[in-house]
């Protein structure tokens, strides 16, 4: 169970409109979180939607990872996301599925419910990490701390 109650949910997961700031949050674990913290964050090499930062604007999305991790170690990072250009991939085999950004766009998103997700949830892949900040931690409800005390 994860402590919550600081984080102001403004919309449900709509489809990002492309130039807004959008909070979302990252699943992490606590050592991840400093270094992300001191150095940012640092593209995936692969991915389903191929290299980028994987995110989502449901807390519920960033809770279950990383997956191979206690949850007594695992913290969701909150962050504000420059979403830039964007670009809907909303079927498995999509043709911009892993060259998204080729095209130019700047974030890759895949709706609650289409089918690309086990989950069904909602996830987002921002490319460039400095369109990324981090605001604050939540921590299980076992832990407490805010995010300069990684």
């Amino acid at each position: 169970v994860w402590a919550v109650c600081r984080v102001l949910l403004l919309e449900i997961c709509r489809e990002p409109a492309e130039g807004r700031v959008y909070r979302m949050y990252h699943g992490t674990s606590r050592s991840a979180a400093r270094m992300i913290v001191a150095h940012g964050f640092k593209q995936s090499a692969d991915g389903m939607l191929g290299r980028g930062v994987y995110l989502s604007c449901d807390i519920n999305k960033a809770s279950r990872y990383p997956v191979n991790v206690p949850e007594t170690e695992r913290i969701i990072l909150s962050v504000n996301v420059h979403v830039g250009r964007v670009k809907k991939i909303d079927r498995q085999g999509h043709p911009l599925q892993k060259s998204w950004h080729d095209h130019g766009y700047d974030t890759a998103w895949c709706p609650p419910g289409c089918g690309m997700v086990k989950s069904g949830l909602e996830e987002d892949c921002v490319w460039d990490p400095n369109r990324i900040q981090v605001i604050d931690a939540i921590y299980p409800r076992s832990q407490t701390g805010h995010w300069n005390d990684l």
